[in-house]
């Protein structure tokens, strides 16, 4: 495509639909092709040949190949058992950096890399680094002689680690490295930097390191100089920037993000000057029709030392002389709960429902550290519960426009864990919801088809056979007779990640309990659910049932289900 005259060429046709990749000098290209693993059967049975046979690509196998624009040649360029996946290519396109990766079920990650760098001239090939753990891509320095390495803090035998003593590194609290080619020598650039490296590109035009990061409950970007070992935030203008692009000849970048109260907008940066100009904002006229609540920052000090941060969103037309019911929300997995305005669990929306909403961010969550990050593993709610807790019965002290007697609580995947393990251990709340949460941790990292490589990181070394008690203690199902509070559990009947037994045990085991529950699955569905209507129907779900608890009012509730 011209972008001036918007005439188009066709340069390359009956191509395999994979990614292409563009050479820098526009003249050839890469790409995958797929071929998947022929193994034999007896009609109507499947033998698994690995732990992940359940995942549909699991035999897929692909290799790389370049295609040359002026002849129509396609090269294969590796072979084997592995998949090769491309890292990246030399400005002067004369080498090429792959890596492949390989099942050690002996130790956790239960995966081993190797790193090569293919001459593509004489197609000679280094190997960089072979059965290496925790790292997961590469890229060159603009002079071709080091490499930007994007891993986990244990990546190069715990070099970039910054723990605590006892403590076992969040593997999601991903880190950034240069090694230098000549002397294979590893800087853990990040040790020090509390941020969570989420994508990473050294410009070659001003030599500076640009890394998009998660720091708390924003994604922020900073560059690095190599020369001055100095990081430095930029000032741009959204809370959450979802895209950066940096010009190939000139220090500009474009940039995408949204906050709190607006979806995406798109800006031009100078990099020199750090302004920032807006050349889109296609969601302005949509959102002048909405009224938003206000959202504010709210911090505690918890009992164990820790600043926790948080926000709460008020309803439109907020009344302070009013008492409003609260909902908290929390993360799933670890990640935190971003300022982003667009939500699977949508807090401007529960707020516009008259209600008060609160999220933190507690113990576990990347972006704040790896020590902070690290009380994520073979917790299981320990500590991080408590913090929740404590921050709700703060927050509710802190804000008399708050009915402390109707405290709704929500949480999917591992925040659905979260959900039903919070009401083993207090009455606090007046209604919880668990969309496809855990309830019972064996079960789950038995046979979520994730389930046992999450928990490389979530229970690292820890197993059913060596430490029952996690797996039994910080499980909700154990400590069912305790849960007083009225349950809506949300599943997927197609839920892969977290199967829809989880909720099912929970729900058998309520109902033996002549406990407060509902259960509704989701047909067809997988971990979330994408399905317009059924995502309405879901969502409907979720405000009546609040409705029906945090406002004592059942008429929606008895409309979708009817009466018993």
């Amino acid at each position: 495509l011209d972008p001036l005259k918007s005439g188009t060429k066709i340069i390359a046709q009956n191509l395999p639909k994979e990614n292409f990749y563009i050479a820098p000098d526009e003249k050839s290209m890469f790409y995958s092709s797929k071929e998947t693993m022929s193994v034999t059967s007896p009609s109507g049975l499947r033998r698994l040949i690995g732990i992940d046979d359940r995942l549909s690509d699991y035999r897929d196998r692909f290799y790389l190949y370049r295609y040359f624009f002026e002849t129509g040649f396609a090269q294969q360029l590796t072979f084997g058992q592995q998949t090769a996946s491309l890292n990246d290519i030399t400005d002067d396109v004369k080498y090429l950096l792959f890596s492949t990766s390989g099942e050690d079920l002996s130790q956790r990650p239960f995966k081993k890399s190797n790193l090569y760098m293919l001459n593509l001239q004489t197609m000679a090939i280094d190997t960089i680094w072979k059965d290496q753990t925790y790292t997961y891509s590469a890229q060159f320095s603009p002079d071709g002689k080091q490499l930007l390495i994007h891993g986990a803090p244990e990546a190069f035998n715990g070099i970039g680690l910054n723990i605590k003593e006892g403590q076992i590194a969040n593997s999601y609290d991903t880190q950034s490295f240069i090694m230098d080619l000549a002397t294979k020598r590893v800087d853990p650039v990040t040790k020090k930097f509390n941020p969570t490296i989420s994508a990473q590109e050294w410009n070659p035009t001003d030599n500076f390191i640009y890394y998009r990061v998660e720091e708390g409950d924003r994604v922020n970007m900073y560059r690095y100089s190599p020369k001055t070992r100095k990081f430095e935030k930029l000032p741009l203008k959204e809370d959450v920037i979802r895209s950066f692009n940096i010009s190939e000849n000139g220090l500009w970048a474009t940039y995408t993000g949204v906050s709190v109260s607006n979806s995406n907008r798109s800006y031009l940066l100078n990099l020199k000057t750090g302004e920032s100009t807006l050349i889109s904002d296609p969601y302005a006229e949509q959102l002048s029709s909405l009224v938003l609540g206000e959202v504010k920052d709210w911090n505690f000090k918890s009992s164990f030392g820790d600043q926790i941060e948080g926000r709460y969103y008020l309803p439109p037309n907020f009344n302070p002389n009013k008492k409003y019911p609260l909902i908290v929300y929390y993360y799933g997995g670890t990640s935190p709960t971003s300022r982003g305005f667009e939500s699977t669990y949508p807090l401007h929306v529960y707020a516009a429902q008259d209600y008060v909403v609160y999220t933190l961010q507690p113990s576990g969550t990347t972006g704040y550290g790896q020590e902070f990050s690290a009380r994520h593993v073979n917790a299981w709610g320990d500590q991080t519960a408590e913090e929740i807790i404590e921050g709700v019965q703060k927050f509710v002290a802190a804000h008399p426009f708050v009915d402390g007697r109707k405290i709704g609580n929500i949480g999917a995947s591992y925040g659905g864990f979260m959900t039903q393990y919070l009401i083993t251990k207090t009455d606090m709340f007046a209604a919880s919801v668990s969309h496809a949460g855990i309830s019972n941790i064996t079960s789950y990292w038995g046979e979520g088809y994730w389930g046992y490589s999450y928990s490389a990181g979530a229970s690292a070394d820890s197993y059913p056979w060596n430490n029952p008690k996690l797996y039994v203690e910080q499980s909700p199902l154990f400590h069912a007779d305790k849960i007083k509070t009225p349950l809506l559990l949300l599943h997927g009947t197609a839920d892969t990640n977290v199967p829809i037994g989880e909720s099912i045990q929970m729900y058998t085991a309520l109902k033996l309990l002549n406990k407060p529950v509902e259960f509704i699955q989701v047909e067809g569905e997988n971990h979330a659910i994408y399905d317009y209507d059924k995502r309405i129907a879901w969502n409907n779900a979720i405000y009546a049932w609040f409705a029906k608890w945090l406002k004592d009012d059942s008429r929606w509730w008895d409309s979708m289900y009817g009466k018993k």
